[in-house]
């Protein structure tokens, strides 16, 4: 005859009881309820304290684990669209571009130092009216004028050599100028003022500086094919010099600017003296003009 203390089952009553009131499985709680019912009758036994007994028994990682919910897989999120090109930082920048940034850096520095004659209220602004007349000593207008002027008053063939090929390099320097200004596209520097003499839609760029080109290119020619005194000679080369300063006084080029000017005028001589133009090499357009 079965014993009325225990189930169908077999089990105890006791511990079916304590199995249901539980919740059964330890993923539920039960390996946190059968670890606190142990650590309760230990304490017992030793005589500690039954609240220091349930609180090391929350403190168990089976209790911890089986007192927050599970989360709940939800649907997978999409990653984030990359960034635009522009938006995006550069963490390994190579040695090049870092030393271009600090040229461009520099170069602004220095430019906007330098332009103490940009208005009349700049620390320089009562020399303006002469940096202005020097900016008009080198612009192409009054050079092309007074070449044709010249080249139509001569009377010998020497003469006539000689203002060709200035006309000449004063039409390659205009063209050349023009093209690379055109495919730079360098705004000028923000605290010029646009009231220059005569300009095109091109000279709203300002790399690289006529000016500058043009001024090292006649003071060259000059050099080399007019007798000069020394005095004289000396003071070309510092109208150059003075001409190229004064557009980054004015404010009208950058420091690169001028400089690229410079060397671009000093190569556009080296071209004009290879393609000299000469009776022997170009008869017909000295024909054509000697019948003008």
């Amino acid at each position: 005859m079965p014993s009325p203390r225990r189930s169908v089952e077999g089990r105890p009553l006791g511990v079916s009881a304590s199995s249901s009131s539980s919740g059964g499985s330890p993923a539920h709680g039960g390996g946190g309820s059968r670890f606190e019912f142990q650590s309760l009758l230990s304490s017992r036994a030793t005589g500690v304290d039954p609240a220091c007994a349930r609180l090391r028994a929350s403190e168990s990682p089976v209790h911890r684990r089986s007192s927050f919910p599970l989360a709940v897989a939800g649907p997978s999120q999409a990653p984030p669209p990359p960034l635009p090109e522009e938006d995006r930082m550069d963490l390994n920048p190579s040695f090049l571009g870092i030393a271009l940034r600090s040229l461009l850096a520099i170069d602004l520095w220095l430019s906007k130092k330098l332009g103490v004659c940009a208005g009349e209220s700049s620390s320089w602004g009562s020399v303006r009216p002469l940096m202005k007349l020097l900016e008009i000593s080198g612009h192409g207008i009054p050079w092309l004028v007074g070449t044709l002027y010249c080249l139509c008053r001569s009377d010998s063939w020497a003469g006539r050599e000689v203002l060709m090929n200035l006309l000449f390099a004063l039409l390659l320097d205009l063209l050349l100028v023009a093209l690379i200004k055109g495919l730079v596209r360098r705004r000028r520097p923000a605290h010029n003022q646009m009231d220059m003499f005569v300009t095109l839609s091109v000279d709203k760029y300002s790399f690289p500086s006529g000016h500058a080109t043009r001024a090292a290119l006649m003071s060259r020619f000059i050099l080399n094919h007019l007798v000069l005194a020394i005095p004289l000679r000396v003071l070309v080369v510092l109208w150059a010099f003075v001409l190229g300063l004064s557009r980054v006084m004015l404010g009208r080029h950058n420091v690169t600017d001028v400089a690229f000017g410079f060397f671009l005028g000093y190569m556009q001589y080296s071209i004009v003296d290879y393609c000299w133009l000469s009776p022997h090499n170009a008869p017909v357009l000295f024909l054509l003009w000697s019948q003008q």
